[in-house]
């Protein structure tokens, strides 16, 4: 005789659906527990490897993978492997940029082709305004019952999501703070630097003089000073300085500090130049070097003193003639010894005029490429001698920008005139 069937009540048929809702309630429950778990680290700013060990908890502990490889995108565009450590090192060196960066949407690894993942069962990526920011490989799952493959998958999904864009959010908060302080310090530099050159220009009946200053950016290279050595003499200097930005600005402040000690002391050009040669130096490592055009001027003798060390000509004028001021040496702050220090020397007679330029100036180039070069200030200064100062300096810009046409300046622009009464 056949053994009787089983039977099933109504009543057991609704125990075993309760203990089936039972159990996908617990797992959503357990789903719910894990993002919040992940959401509170994430608000108080976990470093991205905690984040991700919480990651990797949950995709073991509670979804039943056996393997997790998670890949974010850092600064500079290079890619890490953050989990786990015991990863085979051709998965962890994977090249992600190049191998996933077609894959828009989660696909199965075998979809790849590649033996190096064949531990892995889908690959997860994560964009940012379209562009690959993090990618998961995952799998295989366990043999829990207790979910579907694929709810399972979109929970991963929402998870990793969260842990990258976390981490895409951390990199932009902390690459505005770091241009927030570098602005902050373009904007100390900055001033510190319009703290070096000279605000007041003297203007009397012996000596008239007159600047104008243009970095290219919010801290330039250029520098120029005036400086009273005793009753009867004065000094001067325009230079440019290798480099731009918070280094410049540094490297302007000790070049001050020493050419202004050094050149009050009594000694020759050449003792001054080759000492502040040497200081530079001992500054710079040979990194970084200095053009200088540096003069004295005695009112009483009317005698121009001056070295050229490597910077463009100072143009003079004088009696309707044009000298360029050449004389000197090479430039500073690259060579132990300089191979010569030469000085020259000019008796100005009255209203001689003199122009001190940086190269931003004469290098200046229209739509054609031809550079305004040294002989269309010579040509401005033949036709505005007459001018004050300060309208010379604003008429000649206005002459060097029309002659520029449509382009811009790609360098500082720094130019002292002085007229000799």
């Amino acid at each position: 005789m056949a053994d009787p069937q089983p039977q099933f009540s109504e009543l057991d048929f609704l125990k075993k659906r309760l203990t089936s809702t039972e159990r996908l309630l617990a797992v959503k429950q357990q789903q719910i527990d894990s993002l919040l778990e992940i959401t509170r680290a994430v608000n108080n700013n976990m470093p991205i490897t905690a984040l991700s060990r919480i990651y990797e908890n949950i995709l073991r502990a509670h979804l039943g993978v056996t393997r997790v490889a998670l890949y974010i995108k850092e600064v500079g565009d290079t890619w890490l492997c953050i989990t786990p450590a015991d990863l085979p090192i051709e998965v962890t060196n994977y090249d992600v940029q190049v191998k996933f960066s077609l894959f828009t949407f989660t696909t199965p690894v075998a979809a790849i082709k590649d033996d190096v993942l064949k531990d892995f069962e889908f690959l997860i990526p994560v964009s940012h305004k379209k562009e690959p920011i993090g990618f998961a490989l995952i799998g295989p799952f366990g043999n829990e019952q207790s979910d579907t493959k694929e709810e399972k998958l979109k929970f991963i999904q929402t998870i990793t999501n969260v842990i990258v864009v976390a981490n895409e959010s951390e990199k932009l908060v902390k690459t505005q703070i770091d241009q927030l302080v570098m602005q902050k310090e373009l904007k100390l530099a900055g001033a510190m630097q319009n703290m070096l050159v000279p605000s007041v220009l003297p203007n009397n009946d012996r000596i008239e003089a007159a600047a104008f200053y243009k970095p290219h950016k919010n801290i330039g290279g250029d520098y120029y000073d005036f400086i009273h050595i005793s009753e009867h003499e004065i000094g001067f200097c325009i230079s440019d300085i290798s480099g731009k930005g918070i280094a410049a600005a540094i490297l302007m402040a000790n070049f001050q500090a020493n050419m202004r000690i050094l050149l009050t002391r009594k000694q020759s050009f050449q003792q001054f130049i080759d000492v502040l040669n040497t200081k530079m130096l001992e500054i710079t490592k040979g990194e970084k070097f200095i053009t200088l055009f540096v003069g004295t001027y005695n009112y009483e003798t009317r005698l121009l003193s001056y070295v050229n060390a490597g910077h463009n000509p100072s143009i003079l004028q004088m009696n309707g003639e044009i000298q360029l001021l050449e004389i000197g040496c090479t430039i500073l702050g690259m060579f132990e010894a300089l191979p010569y220090i030469n000085h020259g020397e000019v008796t100005l007679a009255p209203n001689a005029l003199l122009v001190n330029f940086t190269d931003g100036l004469s290098e200046a180039v229209n739509n054609d490429g031809k550079l305004y070069d040294i002989e269309g200030i010579v040509a401005f200064m033949e036709n505005n001698k007459e001018l004050s100062l300060n309208e010379f300096n604003t008429k000649l810009l206005d002459h060097v920008i029309a002659f520029m046409q449509d382009t811009d300046f790609d360098d500082d622009i720094t130019l002292l005139t002085m007229r000799f009464k």
